[in-house]
């Protein structure tokens, strides 16, 4: 199969990494010396060069802030038959922009980083597929995916959504909250560096990715969670009650079992 990939940071360099050698694999990238890693593919600089190789499909990895856009600039340059698709860890808008193309689509979420993954061990990390969308994409990725040794799940792009503000908010407000707190240490302990290394990994990301996280309309309600339980905390810290704190303590072990 023709494959375009559509940017070359680490997403886009691991997929060119990945299919390179079992497909006909084309990147292109406005800023060449991205590209200069790159082995066994195409380096396109240019829409013109698109028109030539004509791809069967295009993954596009861009941030999350461009993904649309570049999509309308690469359209016009592809084959009505190309099956074009995103790996966007927030899907918002994308599906009513899929819809207003007419063209063939798959979206996915491959779950695993590369912020905290281990690209070379990927049997403890996750993909969501979405089922809807064009079947023959769907099955190019499901199969992908599982060749890799993900385990890949299959929703719906509003199941996605949901799943997405919990386990993408809960984690990244915490780290917000932890970060915001947060004081030097000259002597700090093992939780404390390894809370630091989750805080400068998450806040490393793309700060589109993380204002749409925040302001995907389901992470309110999880955020007022967050809220919620640290008021109660900080209650049973006032009274120092430690029948409260031993039942508080109960429970929040009992979520991570």
């Amino acid at each position: 199969m023709k494959i375009l990939i559509l940017g070359a940071g680490k997403m886009g360099s691991f997929f060119t990494d990945v299919l390179s050698f079992e497909h006909e694999c084309a990147v292109y990238e406005i800023d060449p010396k991205r590209m200069r890693f790159l082995y066994n593919t195409q380096r396109f600089t240019t829409l013109e060069e698109i028109d030539e190789f004509r791809p069967e499909l295009v993954i596009n990895a861009v941030t999350l802030k461009h993904t649309i856009d570049v999509f309308r600039q690469v359209i016009p340059h592809l084959p009505e038959s190309c099956i074009i698709s995103d790996i966007s860890s927030v899907k918002t808008d994308l599906k009513a922009f899929y819809e207003s193309t007419g063209m063939r689509y798959v979206s996915t979420h491959p779950m695993f980083g590369p912020t905290f993954a281990n690209l070379g061990a990927l049997s403890n990390e996750n993909a969501i597929v979405i089922t809807e969308g064009d079947y023959m994409g769907r099955i190019f990725f499901l199969e992908l995916y599982r060749r890799l040794g993900l385990n890949v799940h299959e929703y719906t792009f509003d199941e996605h959504d949901e799943a997405m503000a919990y386990s993408l908010s809960v984690p990244f407000v915490s780290t917000f909250v932890f970060s915001a707190v947060m004081k030097h240490q000259d002597a700090p302990g093992t939780t404390f560096k390894r809370h630091l290394k989750i805080a400068r990994g998450v806040l490393s990301e793309d700060d589109t990715l993380l204002r749409e996280i925040l302001f995907n309309p389901r992470t309110k309600s999880h955020v007022e969670q967050i809220r919620s339980e640290l008021k109660d905390l900080i209650a049973i810290i006032d009274r120092r009650d430690e029948a409260a704190l031993n039942d508080y303590l109960t429970r929040i072990r009992s979520n991570i079992q």
